[in-house]
C-alpha cells in the first residue's frame, strides 16, 4: 500500500465516514429565521420568496436564499438583502440541485459540455461508472472504447477530471471505478477465474482510483468482463474501495428469474468487503417475475436490519434500455466485441447461437427478449451505422418482416453489420413493482442515461428517461398519483444520494454548501419524452443554478458551463 493509502486508511480508522451514510441522523430543517442583512453585504445571487425544499424531508418553509461566489451564504427570511443578480421565486419550489445517481456522461460531456438532456430535468451532478469506468487506461480498454477512444489523453483518474473540466460541462461529475475496466486492464475479457496476482493487481488498480477520488467500485454483473468475475474475487476488490470510505455498487446478475439470489449476492460482496452496498435501477424484469419486488425489498430490509448498509436507484419506467447484443448466450462475448463480431461471421458459431436462442425458446423466437415478453416487446433504440438508421423506432420482430428473414437472423445480420454497438429498449416491468420500489425511504434515481443535445443533432430515439425522468416522478408519482410526498421526493433526488457517495458538501440547501439549486413550478412540471419521440424536454424546471452560475433561467438553458470533477469525501 503507499504511504498515501496507508495515511488515508489510519485517517479513516480514526475518523469514521459516518457523515457518508444515508441513515445517519439527518439535522432538522432550517427554520425560517429572520435574519438581518447588512447594509454593506452585497451577494452575487439571491432568490426570493420560493417554498424552501431543503433536501432533508422536512416540510416545506418559506425562506430566501442567498449565494455569494460558488457557496450558499444564507438561508431565511432576508427583507433588506442586496444582490447583483435576483430570481423571483414566488410560486414555485426552491431544492438542492437534483443529483443522478447513474448516468453515462464521462465521454458524451468531453463532446458536449452542455448537457441539456440532465439541466432540464434539474440535474446539477451526476454519478457514473456502471459496467465501465473512465480508469484504469490499458491497450485492452482502450479496444473497446469505438470512437470515444480518440477522447482519451488522460492516464489516471486526476488527469480525466483535468480533461472534464477543460471541457467546461455544465453538471458537476462524479464516478465509480468498476470491476469490467480492472478486470479488462488487466485480464482482457478472458472467461476465467482470475489468479491471486491478478487479484493483487486489479486491487492496486482500484486503489489508485480511490485515492484519487472515486466513489467506489462497481459492477456490471450482466455484461462481459465483469460476468466472468466470481463473487470472492468482486468481494476481494470491494474490500479495497471500503478502506477509502468507497463502497460496493452494482447492476447485478439478474433482475429476472435470479433476482432475489442477485440481490443477496450483491448484500454478501458487501458484508464480506465491510462497506457499503448500492443496487442499480432495482427492478423486476420479465412478466413471470412481476411482484418479486415485494421479496425484494423483504430481502434488502432483511440485510438492513442486520446492520448492512444497502441501498437501491431506479428509473420511473417500465422498460428498460441496453444493449440489443445482451440477448446472446454469455460466452458469445468472452473475448471482447472483436471476438463477438468473429463468432457471428463464424457459421459454426453462428449456428450454435441460433440454436440456442431457438432451443431456449422451446423452437420459437420466444427467448430473444424473453424478459419483455419476445421479439415484439424489444424496440431498436439507436443503430451507429447510417444504413441501419431506418429501424430505430421499430420493434424487433417488425425489423425481421421488413427484411424478409427469420427474427434470429435478423437480429445477428444487424449485430453484425452495426458492429453489435445496436441499442435497444425491452418493456418488460409492472407499474406496480415501480411504485412498491419508489416508496422505499432507501431508493434514490439514477437515470441510467448519458448527457445528451435536445435539437436535430439527436438522431436516434434514446429511452425517455434521458431527458425526463425526475420531472416525471415529480409530476406523475407526487402529484398525480400521491405515491411520495414532495419532500420525501426531494430528498430521493438530493440528500440521499449526496450521502451515499460522500458528495458532503452538496444535496442540501445549507450555508456554506455548493450553490447546486434547482427551481420549480410544482403545479405544471412533468416531463414530454416518450418512446416515440423521446428527445423532448421536461417542462416546469424554471431555474438551474450549478456552483453558484445559472445554466437554466426562465425554463432555457443559458449556455453557462459550470461543472466540476467531484471526489469523494473522507
Amino acid at each position: 500500500m503507499t504511504t498515501r493509502a496507508l495515511r488515508a486508511a489510519l485517517v479513516l480508522s480514526l475518523v469514521g465516514c459516518a457523515q457518508s451514510r444515508p441513515n445517519a441522523p439527518t439535522p432538522p430543517a432550517s427554520p425560517p429565521v429572520a435574519v438581518p442583512a447588512r447594509p454593506s453585504s452585497t451577494y452575487d445571487v439571491l432568490i426570493r420568496g420560493g417554498r424552501v425544499v431543503d433536501g432533508t424531508g422536512s416540510p416545506w418553509f418559506r425562506a430566501d436564499v442567498a449565494i455569494r461566489g460558488d457557496r450558499i451564504a444564507a438561508v431565511g427570511l432576508l427583507p433588506a438583502a442586496q444582490a447583483r443578480d435576483t430570481i423571483d421565486a414566488t410560486g414555485l419550489i426552491v431544492a438542492p440541485g437534483f443529483i443522478d445517481m447513474l448516468g453515462h456522461s464521462e465521454y458524451p460531456l468531453l463532446r458536449d459540455g452542455r448537457a441539456i438532456s440532465k439541466i432540464t430535468q434539474g440535474i446539477t451532478s451526476e454519478v457514473t461508472g456502471e459496467v465501465s469506468s473512465v480508469v484504469p487506461i490499458s491497450e485492452n480498454t482502450l479496444r473497446e472504447l469505438g470512437a470515444a477512444r480518440e477522447l482519451v489523453t488522460w492516464r489516471d483518474l486526476n488527469g480525466y477530471f483535468r480533461v472534464l473540466e477543460a471541457a467546461r460541462p455544465a453538471i458537476n461529475l462524479a464516478t465509480f471505478v468498476t470491476v469490467g475496466s480492472v478486470r479488462r486492464a488487466v485480464m482482457g475479457d478472458a472467461n476465467r477465474p482470475a489468479t491471486a496476482v491478478e487479484i493483487q493487481r486489479m486491487g492496486q488498480l482500484v486503489a489508485e482510483a480511490m485515492e484519487q477520488g472515486a466513489v467506489g467500485l462497481s459492477s456490471g454483473l450482466a455484461y462481459a468482463p465483469a460476468s466472468f468475475a466470481s463473487t470472492g474475487e468482486i468481494a476481494a476488490l470491494a474490500r479495497v474501495a471500503a478502506r477509502y470510505g468507497g463502497g460496493y455498487a452494482s447492476h447485478i446478475r439478474s433482475e429476472g428469474a435470479g433476482l432475489i439470489q442477485a440481490i443477496e449476492e450483491a448484500i454478501q460482496i458487501g458484508e464480506q468487503a465491510g462497506g457499503w452496498v448500492q443496487i442499480h435501477h432495482l427492478k423486476a424484469s420479465g412478466r413471470p417475475n412481476w411482484g418479486k419486488m415485494r421479496q425484494a425489498v423483504a430481502t434488502i430490509e432483511a440485510a438492513r436490519a442486520r446492520g448492512v448498509d444497502v441501498s437501491a436507484d431506479q428509473y420511473p419506467y417500465a422498460a428498460s434500455g441496453t444493449g440489443l447484443n445482451s440477448v446472446l448466450p454469455g460466452w458469445t462475448h468472452a473475448g471482447g466485441r472483436d471476438s463477438l463480431l468473429a463468432r457471428l461471421r463464424d457459421p459454426a458459431s453462428r449456428n450454435r447461437i441460433r440454436s440456442e436462442l431457438l432451443a431456449e425458446g422451446g423452437g420459437t423466437d420466444a427467448a430473444i427478449g424473453a424478459s419483455a415478453g419476445g421479439p415484439p416487446g424489444v424496440l431498436i433504440a439507436n443503430a451507429v451505422t447510417d444504413s441501419l438508421e431506418r429501424y430505430e423506432g421499430m420493434r424487433l420482430d417488425a425489423v425481421a418482416r421488413a427484411r424478409g428473414q427469420p427474427v434470429v437472423d435478423a437480429l445477428l445480420d444487424l449485430l453484425l453489420a452495426d458492429r453489435a454497438a445496436t441499442s435497444a429498449i425491452y418493456f418488460s416491468m409492472s407499474e406496480e413493482d415501480i411504485e412498491l420500489a419508489m416508496r422505499q425511504p432507501w431508493v434514490s434515481v439514477g437515470i441510467d442515461a448519458g448527457a445528451r443535445a435536445a435539437d436535430s443533432t439527436v438522431r436516434e430515439k434514446p429511452h425517455p428517461r434521458a431527458y425526463g425522468s425526475f420531472p416525471r416522478i415529480l409530476c406523475r408519482y407526487v402529484r398525480e398519483r400521491g405515491v411520495l410526498t414532495l419532500e420525501d421526493a426531494i430528498r430521493k433526488f438530493t440528500s440521499l444520494p449526496a450521502a451515499r457517495v460522500g458528495l458532503t458538501d452538496r444535496g442540501l440547501l445549507r450555508a456554506g454548501l455548493y450553490a447546486d439549486i434547482t427551481i420549480f413550478d410544482p403545479a405544471t412540471v412533468c416531463d414530454r419524452a416518450t418512446f416515440e419521440n423521446p428527445v423532448q424536454t421536461s417542462v416546469g424546471i424554471q431555474h438551474v443554478l450549478v456552483n453558484g452560475v445559472p445554466v437554466v433561467r426562465g425554463g432555457a438553458p443559458t449556455g453557462e458551463r459550470p461543472g466540476r470533477g467531484l471526489r469523494r469525501a473522507f
